[in-house]
């Protein structure tokens, strides 16, 4: 009966991880998705605590209890600028459970291995599915023990540079040890040897040389992708984490476990060949390291950045009828959506068309923008992404670009040598007038220049952007 309750439970989950998933597909429908994802893991979690032998309830406790309390506290800390690092960390300990897992699973069969058939009769909980599998089933248990431990080491590592990155902690420019790709081949082909090794030996150790190798590949990997790359690995590493949790599920026999990294698995990595796609890279190139990333001389700019005050900005949105407004990860560092959301509301008052373009790598995670905007209110049907609104800035009287760099930087377009040649942009400076909120003359993150911030039609507003706007907002004529 109970394991009935439990498969039905289980069952159930799945569902709710599906309707997530295609709920996450819209805006509208993204609030209920999360819902559905939340009833679904507690209830697997739930399931799970049912499910768990050896009657341990006192262990469960004390983890889950302690774990949910350091996931409240870290959640509460968390500003909406440090998800991106905050999902990287996370994806870190599943690669770390698989891998603990994994060896621990190792550890149980050796163990039970080494006991004669007397011994094994009445085992309880896991051991006892390692007594009954028989040879060909230990082979393929071997093989999802050492893939656990290969996917589970790299996307730990990768996870870890990954945050680093993103937080500012690690160099965000694509760097390499010397050998390069060769040394993450190497590391690779020795991981298979390593693998039929262990298959004929069955020992610890060519388990824990091949950690070690995944664990330098998956460093190497993510060290060798250049900042403006991070949002395609931040959903790559959710790819990786998925396929890691997969893996575990097989080891431990956990159906739902398998069905939902899976899920997890596919999604993050179609996100990422889209996203790829929307960069105009190679999805394979990304997934090495940047592998076939070309370097050249760069095109000279010409002309200096004109600054302009919050007064002359205010004059023109006055005098404008059509704008666009561009977000970037310089809103969210700035926490200014809200004061986005109010000059929005003002200008709207006055009869202007006003809306948002959204490049599809905006910030430094997939829908951050997206995210940001809805919380402060402003209306999805005036959220447009860039296929949706490109071809409109030709026609546009003022752009104002919020804390974006590369994606509205015409080198993209007019400098083949450029780290982001070939990627698809917004392409602002079509419009009469561009404003950029910017709170410095620096490169941004990903350390390229922007020919944008010289051109003739462009102004540049410095400062905090939250400050900035605010100062604008009682210049701005309302009804």
């Amino acid at each position: 009966m109970t394991i009935g309750i439990i498969s039905a439970a289980n069952i159930a989950a799945a569902i709710l991880f599906i309707l997530s998933l295609g709920g996450l597909s819209g805006q509208e429908s993204a609030k209920r998705a999360v819902w559905y994802g939340m009833a679904g893991m507690g209830l697997a979690l739930v399931a799970a605590i049912f499910g768990a032998a050896g009657g341990s309830w006192l262990n469960l406790i004390l983890m889950i209890g302690g774990g949910a309390l350091i996931g409240y506290a870290l959640a509460r800390r968390v500003q909406m600028t440090e998800m991106p690092q905050l999902v990287a960390a996370l994806h870190s300990f599943v690669g770390l459970a698989a891998v603990f897992i994994s060896f621990n699973t190792h550890l149980e069969a050796a163990r039970v291995a080494a006991l004669d058939e007397t011994s094994r009769t009445g085992l309880a909980g896991y051991p006892a599915i390692l007594a009954q599998k028989d040879a060909v089933e230990l082979l393929i248990m071997k093989a999802e023990i050492f893939i656990g431990v290969f996917i589970g080491a790299v996307t730990f590592t990768g996870s870890v540079i990954a945050f680093g990155k993103l937080a500012g902690k690690v160099d965000g420019k694509a760097r390499k040890l010397a050998g390069g790709h060769g040394l993450n081949a190497a590391a690779a082909l020795l991981s298979v040897a390593l693998l039929i090794i262990y298959y004929q030996s069955g020992g610890l150790l060519p388990l824990a040389v091949m950690t070690a190798l995944a664990l330098f590949i998956g460093f190497h990997l993510i060290m060798g992708i250049g900042g403006a790359d991070m949002p395609v690995v931040v959903s790559m590493l959710n790819s990786y984490s998925g396929w890691a949790a997969a893996a575990i599920g097989f080891t431990l026999g956990n159906d739902l476990l398998i069905v939902t990294g899976a899920l997890v698995g596919s999604s993050g990595a179609i996100l990422s060949y889209i996203m790829c796609k929307a960069m105009n890279r190679s999805f394979i190139s990304v997934i090495l390291g940047g592998f076939g990333t070309k370097a050249g001389p760069l095109l000279e700019i010409t002309g200096e950045q004109v600054a302009i005050d919050s007064a002359g900005v205010a004059a023109a949105l006055n005098d404008a009828q059509s704008i666009i407004i561009v977000p970037g990860y310089g809103m969210a560092v700035a926490q200014a959506q809200q004061a986005v959301s109010d000059l929005t509301r003002r200008l709207r008052a006055t009869g202007k068309t006003v809306r948002f373009a959204i490049h599809p790598v905006a910030g430094r995670l997939p829908g951050h923008m997206n995210v940001l905007l809805a919380e402060a209110k402003v209306p999805y049907d005036i959220v447009l992404e860039m296929d949706e609104i490109n071809e409109d800035f030709a026609s546009t009287d003022v752009v104002i670009v919020i804390g974006s760099n590369d994606i509205v930087n015409p080198a993209a377009q007019e400098d083949a040598n450029s780290p982001i040649a070939g990627m698809p942009v917004l392409e602002v400076w079509k419009a009469k007038q561009v404003f950029v909120s910017k709170r410095g003359q620096g490169t941004g993150y990903s350390g390229i220049e922007n020919p944008l911030f010289f051109r003739e039609n462009t102004r540049m507003f410095y400062g905090d952007a939250r400050r900035s706007l605010e100062e604008l907002m009682p210049k701005v004529v309302s009804v």
